[in-house]
């Protein structure tokens, strides 16, 4: 009997109990299914497959038999099962870098000395509600709408001319550390489970900011909001993933 698909499927099921043991840091002899549930809470794609993992490390021990240190082939998987377990195995040892998805993005960007009417219009232009500020070639903060819009309403309360204040006043001026609450900075190695995972794990999210090594000092790369979801599923999609 041709045991091919047994072969493919014990091939990714060791890539993913391999990949499973790093992410849990265990010891090698951790049971599969108490692995698959422990790493949940740690990876998107665990948690997505949980359900299937665990009836594939079930499937594991129907199909191998082990005699000795030999390991023999005793039943043979079908070809959809096969393909999903390589699948998984894909997602899981070698997931879509958030930059492969998005190689061309433009950037809605400020200059810290320049008015902050500047970014205002930028706004408007872009549609966008965050936008990066560079000094000096580095990142020195985001300006979102919200922030700026309180700004306004402040200088309005106090019977201040808001033209002067836009035109006058530099947008490094304004910058404030605590705004980088709502943003999370990835490197260019992320994938896009990690954004996902961001934006799960914190609720005021307002955007994930990818830099070369995820500093928030250096030049943005990429700014990721929940509006590019759907691109980010159709890149899930092409992946042959099973989308959120």
């Amino acid at each position: 009997m041709d045991y091919g698909n047994a072969a493919r499927f014990l091939k990714s099921y060791n890539k993913i109990e391999s990949q499973l043991k790093l992410l849990y840091n265990e010891r090698p002899t951790q049971n599969f299914t108490d692995l698959v549930k422990r790493c949940t809470d740690r990876n998107l794609t665990v948690r997505r497959y949980e359900n299937e993992l665990v009836d594939y490390g079930k499937l594991r021990n129907a199909i191998v038999h082990r005699t000795g240190s030999e390991e023999l082939f005793i039943a043979n998987p079908s070809d959809e099962v096969v393909e999903t377990i390589e699948f998984i195995a894909k997602q899981l040892c070698d997931p879509p870098r958030i930059a492969d998805a998005f190689k061309v993005k433009p950037l809605a960007k400020v200059f810290a000395d320049k008015p902050l009417l500047t970014a205002v219009e930028e706004f408007a232009a872009t549609c966008k509600k965050s936008i990066v500020v560079y000094d000096h070639g580095k990142t020195a903060g985001v300006l979102n709408t919200y922030y700026v819009f309180r700004l306004i309403a402040e200088r309005a309360a106090r019977g201040e001319s808001v033209t002067e204040f836009l035109k006058n006043t530099p947008c490094g001026d304004v910058l404030d550390a605590r705004q980088l609450e709502h943003y999370v900075f990835l490197s260019g190695e992320a994938t896009v489970f990690d954004v996902f995972a961001a934006f799960e794990r914190q609720k005021e999210l307002y955007a994930v900011i990818v830099t070369e090594n995820g500093a928030p000092e250096e030049k943005a790369l990429l700014v990721l909001t929940p509006s590019d979801f759907p691109a980010i599923n159709r890149c899930l999609e092409a992946y042959s993933a099973k989308t959120f």
